[in-house]
C-alpha cells in the first residue's frame, strides 16, 4: 500500500465520510475518464483549444471512451493526426491498474486493482445463462465494521473517484470483448449534427455478457455519494455506456439521510443489508445500526422514491448459525416488512467462510425452514448460490489480496502459470 494517510474513523457507528486528497500523478497529465462532456470540454478549451474546436473535440472523445472503449488518443482515427499527440501529452485514458486477475470453478473472475496512487481494491464478475452481473467497489476498505464480512476487517483509506469506479466497468468489458467492432464517423456525424441532420454510422455491438452492476463491491456507496452518482450517471447515460438504470442496483447497509437522495439523483434499484430483526443482533453484526436504527431505516426504505411491486426493495440477509436463523427471526422478517407495507424481496445468502470469522453458515435444513416461511409470508425469499468462493470473491469474502500475498507470491504464480 502506498505510503498515504488512511481516512480518519470516528468510531464503528459513525464513520467519517470525508476522503483525503488524492496524489496527483507525477507527469501533471489529466485523466479524462470519468468525466461528462461539458468537463471534457471545459478541460480543452483550458488547454487552449477554441470554444468550436473543445465542442466537437469533447463530443468525439466521450464517444471513443464510452462506445468503443479506447484506452489510446492514437485509436481516436477522425480527430486529426497532428492533434493526437498534443492530446496525449496532456490528458490519459485511464484504467484501474490489473495486479492480479482469478477465474473460479464456477467461472466466476474477481480481479485485484490498483489505483495510479497505490491503493488496492477488488471487483467481481459473476456470469449466469441469462445476465453477467459485476459488483462494483466504491470505496478503497471499507469503515462500516460488519463483524461477518472480510471487507469489514480492513482499514477505510480513501473514497474511489468517479474516473476510478466507471473504470471498472470499462475494464470488465475490455476482458470480456464487448466494445462495439467497425466502422464509426464521429467527425461527419457531429458535422450534421450542427446542421439538425443525422447520419448512420456503421458498427455492430456484440451481444453483452456484462447486462447488471450491483454497487456490492467494497465500501458503503452512500459514503462515497457524489462519486458514486456521477459515475453511475456515465454508465446509464445513453450516450455513455447505455446500462439502463434498471439494471443497476445499489446496496446499503443502512445510510439512512442518504437515501432519498439516492433515490431522486440516481433513480437505481435499492438493495438493504439488513441481516438481522432486533435491535441487539443488528447492532452486534452491522454496527451502523447503533446509529440509525431499524425502524428507522425500514421507514426510509418505504419512502424511497420509485419504489413499487414492479420495482421492489431487495433485502440482504445473511444466513448465520445460532444467530438469525431461527423460525422466530424468519416470522419476525415477515411481519417487519408487512408492518412498513415495503415491496420487498428477500435474498437469503449463505455465510460464506473467511479466515478468523467467529461465524458459521447455517444448515442447508435450516435455511431451507427459513425460505418457507417467508415465502408462506407471501414475500419471495430465493437463496443465493455462493458463487466464486474458491477464490474468495463470494459475498463478504472481498478483502484485497494484496494483504494476503506478498509481490513475490503472485510472480512466481505468474509465472508458474505461463510455464
Amino acid at each position: 500500500m502506498a505510503d498515504t494517510p488512511l481516512m480518519p474513523i470516528a468510531g464503528h457507528s459513525d464513520p467519517v465520510t470525508t476522503a483525503r486528497d488524492i496524489t496527483p500523478r507525477a507527469d501533471g497529465r489529466v485523466d479524462l475518464i470519468g468525466l461528462p462532456p461539458a468537463d471534457i470540454r471545459t478541460i480543452l478549451e483550458e488547454a487552449g483549444l477554441d470554444a468550436k474546436q473543445a465542442k466537437l473535440r469533447s463530443k468525439q472523445i466521450y464517444h471513443w471512451l464510452y462506445h468503443r472503449g479506447v484506452t489510446s488518443f492514437a485509436e481516436m482515427t477522425d480527430i486529426a493526426k497532428t492533434m493526437r499527440p498534443w492530446l496525449e501529452e496532456r490528458f490519459i485514458l485511464g484504467r484501474p491498474n490489473v495486479v492480479e486477475a482469478q477465474v473460479s470453478s464456477d467461472g466466476t473472475r474477481k480481479w485485484l486493482l490498483q489505483t495510479d496512487d497505490g491503493h488496492d481494491f477488488e471487483m467481481v464478475f459473476i456470469p449466469d445463462e441469462t445476465r453477467g452481473t459485476l459488483c462494483v467497489s466504491s470505496q478503497v476498505g471499507c469503515t462500516l465494521n460488519c463483524t461477518f464480512c472480510h471487507t469489514g476487517t480492513m482499514r477505510l483509506v480513501r473514497n474511489l473517484t468517479p474516473g476510478e469506479i466507471v473504470g471498472q466497468v470499462m475494464l470488465a468489458r475490455d476482458a470480456l470483448g464487448e466494445w462495439p467492432k467497425g466502422k464509426m464517423d464521429f467527425a461527419e456525424t457531429y458535422a450534421n449534427a450542427d446542421d439538425g441532420e443525422e447520419s448512420e454510422t456503421e458498427y455492430r455491438a456484440d451481444g453483452r455478457l456484462l447486462t447488471n452492476i450491483v454497487m456490492m463491491g467494497m465500501g458503503e456507496p452512500l459514503y462515497n455519494f457524489d462519486n458514486v452518482r456521477d459515475a453511475l450517471s456515465l454508465v446509464m447515460d445513453g450516450e455513455g455506456l447505455a446500462l439502463s438504470k434498471r439494471r443497476i442496483t445499489l446496496s446499503t447497509s443502512g445510510v439512512v439521510p442518504m437515501m432519498e437522495r439516492c433515490g431522486e439523483e440516481i433513480g437505481v434499484n435499492l438493495a438493504v443489508s439488513l441481516h438481522a430483526v432486533t435491535k441487539d443482533i443488528r447492532d452486534e453484526i452491522v454496527p451502523i445500526n447503533r446509529k440509525y436504527g431499524l425502524e428507522e431505516l425500514l421507514q426510509a426504505c418505504a419512502d424511497y422514491p420509485g419504489a413499487s411491486n414492479a420495482r421492489r426493495i431487495t433485502f440482504e440477509y445473511v444466513m448465520l448459525k445460532d444467530k438469525n436463523d431461527s423460525d422466530a427471526h424468519a416470522h419476525e422478517l415477515v411481519r417487519l416488512l408487512k408492518e412498513y407495507k415495503l415491496p420487498a424481496k428477500v435474498n437469503l445468502i449463505p455465510f460464506n467462510p473467511w479466515p478468523g470469522s467467529v461465524y458459521e453458515c447455517s444448515t442447508p435444513e435450516r435455511i431451507k425452514a427459513f425460505s418457507d416461511i417467508i415465502f408462506e409470508g407471501g414475500i419471495s425469499a430465493p437463496v443465493r448460490t455462493p458463487r466464486g468462493r474458491d477464490i474468495d470473491a463470494a459475498c463478504g469474502q472481498l478483502k484485497t489480496a494484496a494483504q494476503k500475498k506478498s509481490r513475490a507470491e503472485r510472480d512466481r504464480e505468474a509465472a508458474e502459470a505461463s510455464s
